[in-house]
């Protein structure tokens, strides 16, 4: 079955930076957008970062010209650099990835799958 591992999270000043990586593992034909969103304590998810196939990318204005989206299709992982970061970031950060697999009854499917979620702190 298909997994979404992220990694990289951590606490972190403000102005400090931080890497957050993802990495599907499973029985994978095709990995199309993936993508990072994050959770504040009693707000709703947000997108942060998505990258699609083709690498083209888009971002949540308030994290614009601060954090960059990446992958690595041979090793089926995503990558946020989180640079210049603020209070406002702390947040679970989760990873996001529409694959196509093949499932327990040895179909191809193609679904949607999130990571577990990783904490990101950011405070003096």
């Amino acid at each position: 079955q298909v997994q979404l591992v992220e990694s990289g999270g951590g606490l972190v000043q403000p102005g400090g930076s931080l890497r957050l990586s993802c990495a599907a593992s499973g029985v994978i034909f095709s990995i199309y957008a993936m993508g990072w969103y994050r959770q504040a304590p009693g707000k709703q998810r947000e997108l942060v970062a998505a990258i699609n196939s083709g690498g083209n990318t888009n971002y949540a204005d308030s994290v614009k010209g601060r954090f960059t989206i990446s992958r690595d299709n041979a090793k089926n992982t995503v990558y946020l650099q989180m640079n210049s970061l603020k209070p406002e970031d702390t947040a679970v950060y989760y990873c996001n990835a529409e694959i196509e697999s093949l499932s327990s009854k040895y179909e191809r499917k193609r679904d949607d799958y999130w990571g577990q979620g990783t904490q990101v702190t950011v405070s003096s």
